[in-house]
């Protein structure tokens, strides 16, 4: 598909607007559905996902993926692009996710090729770390691949996990068959046999093999070639000579035929890091300086004010969006009062962008390979699925143990839409933008940055559950001491701060020092008290503890599907002592 850098004009056939999304182009198209550019009320991008009518039209299917992108939504931590908001009731079903300007992995190994090692490494751990949360709310992604990773500023991202298994069940009744990307199917996988987290490591690793070197580790057959050898695994393992000393004993470690051999994901994370020898945090540097300035200028062009929409011409007599009955409005003004609002942060399915003009093009026998990663490819064989959690038990409904059933209420929506028989969740309204945050040399305040605006969620954690938010990592996790504060779900909720946490008045450091030690919140915030205590716009700060100031700026809040503290999604920044 032709694109640019915001994608590809949206056609005489695209909705211009869903659930109050004005709809600006097209991103990307897969075998689930039709991705578009958006942006809510503050002018955030965010990243919709129309799914196909023939999954929409089966009952089965709605079901499951609102039991799949529920669960989904409790994924909480970074390297993960959170869905925001689905309906599975209308006449095709959708999801949207927030947006991150970055380039899927397929395709900055087609234009810029292999990455060098320290990339590799820092890539898989960094991976790795979003398949902990992933797996950590009882989902097993089932459909890692190179176009499934997303490479940013601020490191990669993992997107579409949650909705693979909602369509393979479809699939098994609509062709007796299963949707999946062979070449990249641990042996379990590939053979038919239930999965669970150890099968996500394994694509991983695949992942990683082809991301250093161009080539595929088990050779350059086609997809279904590959998926037969890498069922064969026990008896034929892959080929794992010329890779970089420090990345072969993380390929042995991913790339075992038996699941239970495979590493972890929290010793993958922790193997990767002592490889580096740093942290996984320090993302200066970490892609080469072709492919940065590639996704500097995506970024720039994301941010931009968007093109008004306009569809293809189809030449003369053709279709066009007042001869359709479309209505093609400009989203330069604000859009409606009940369109969403979310934060911005990373893309469910990003866009499929031409390389940068700026940016050498080299084309490697890799470019075959991994552009087959982004079709879905029908197995001829007939697999039972399950939702696997992360203890290897399975589960046929949401990460949280509840279970939607048929005719049992609409989903809630996150993002203060109507929904069908007068409900309505609450929003606190547009998000408002901050200027950039100050790192300049003069700061009086003694602290340089280590990152600044990363996207944050911090989401209810359901009923009787208590998660800790460590602004250092960033990460949210089960309770745990030694974190800024916890997010508990008992009596009603509450945030609970272990180190003070104060209002910030400004965006410099020396504001936010200022804020965290002289206008300091209550220790306990509850739940009811939240969105006026701390609205929309409120710039938190703390000394964490490991010394370091960190900002959180709220850019939304909206009513948690579940449990009685309401979701909030962020920006954070981070200083260091100099």
């Amino acid at each position: 598909m032709a694109a640019g850098m915001t994608g590809e004009r949206l056609r005489a056939e695209d909705p211009r607007e869903i659930a109050g999304y004005r709809l600006l182009a097209r991103i990307g198209e897969g075998g689930m559905g039709t991705v578009y550019l958006s942006r809510t009320r503050g002018g955030q991008p965010v990243a919709l996902k129309v799914i196909r009518r023939e999954y929409g039209g089966d009952a089965d299917f709605r079901r499951r993926f609102e039991q799949e992108v529920q669960a989904a939504r409790r994924v909480q931590g970074y390297h993960v692009v959170p869905v925001v908001d689905h309906d599975t009731t209308g006449e095709q079903p959708w999801l949207a996710s927030v947006f991150i300007p970055g380039l899927p992995l397929h395709q900055a190994l087609a234009a810029h090729g292999p990455l060098p090692p320290d990339s590799v490494v820092q890539l898989v751990g960094c991976t790795a770390k979003a398949l902990t949360a992933i797996h950590s709310a009882g989902i097993v992604h089932r459909d890692l691949k190179p176009s499934n990773v997303l490479l940013g500023p601020q490191g990669p991202f993992v997107i579409d996990f949650g909705i693979a298994r909602a369509a393979d069940a479809t699939q098994l009744t609509l062709s007796g068959g299963v949707i999946g990307t062979p070449q990249f199917m641990s042996p379990e996988h590939a053979l038919g046999e239930p999965v669970g987290p150890a099968t996500d490591v394994f694509s991983l690793g695949l992942i990683a093999a082809v991301a250093a070197t161009g080539r595929h580790p088990y050779g350059d057959g086609g997809a279904l070639t590959l998926a037969a050898q890498i069922a064969n695994s026990a008896q034929r393992p892959p080929r794992l000579d010329g890779y970089d000393d420090r990345l072969r004993p993380l390929l042995e470690r991913c790339l075992a035929a038996d699941p239970d051999r495979r590493a972890g994901t929290e010793e993958l994370s922790e193997l990767c890091e002592r490889a580096l020898g740093r942290s996984l945090n320090r993302f200066t540097g970490w892609l080469p300086e072709p492919l940065t300035e590639d996704l500097t200028a995506r970024e720039r062009a994301v941010l931009a004010p968007p093109p008004e929409p306009t569809v293809t011409d189809a030449g003369p007599g053709g279709p066009s969006a007042a001869s359709s009955g479309a209505a093609t409005t400009s989203p330069a003004g604000p859009p409606p009062p009940h369109a969403p609002a979310f934060a911005a942060a990373p893309t469910m399915h990003p866009p499929a962008h031409a390389p940068s003009a700026a940016a050498p093009v080299r084309r490697t026998p890799t470019a075959l390979v991994v552009a087959g990663a982004a079709v879905a490819v029908v197995l001829a064989v007939v697999v039972t699925w399950t939702l696997a959690r992360a203890g290897g038990a399975s589960d046929e409904g949401r990460g949280d143990g509840k279970q939607s059933q048929p005719g049992d209420g609409q989903s809630q929506s996150a993002g203060g839409q109507s929904q069908p028989g007068g409900g309505q969740s609450q929003s606190a309204g547009p998000s408002h933008s901050a200027p950039a945050v100050s790192s300049s040399p003069d700061d009086s305040s003694g602290y340089t940055v280590v990152f600044e605006d990363r996207p944050f969620a911090l989401r209810s954690p359901g009923e009787a559950n208590v998660v800790a938010v460590d602004l250092d990592v960033p990460e949210v996790v089960q309770d745990s001491p030694g974190r800024e504060f916890q997010l508990i779900e008992v009596s009603g909720g509450h945030w609970e701060f272990s180190t003070p946490m104060g209002k910030s008045a400004g965006t410099t450091a020396a504001q936010c020092l200022t804020g965290a030690r002289s206008d300091v919140l209550p220790t306990e915030v509850d739940a009811a008290d939240l969105r006026s205590t701390v609205p929309v716009g409120t710039r938190l700060c703390t000394v964490t503890t490991d010394g370091r100031l960190a900002m959180l700026e709220v850019t939304d809040i909206t009513t948690a599907s579940d449990g009685d503290l309401p979701d909030y999604a962020t920006k954070l920044t981070l200083w260091r002592k100099r």
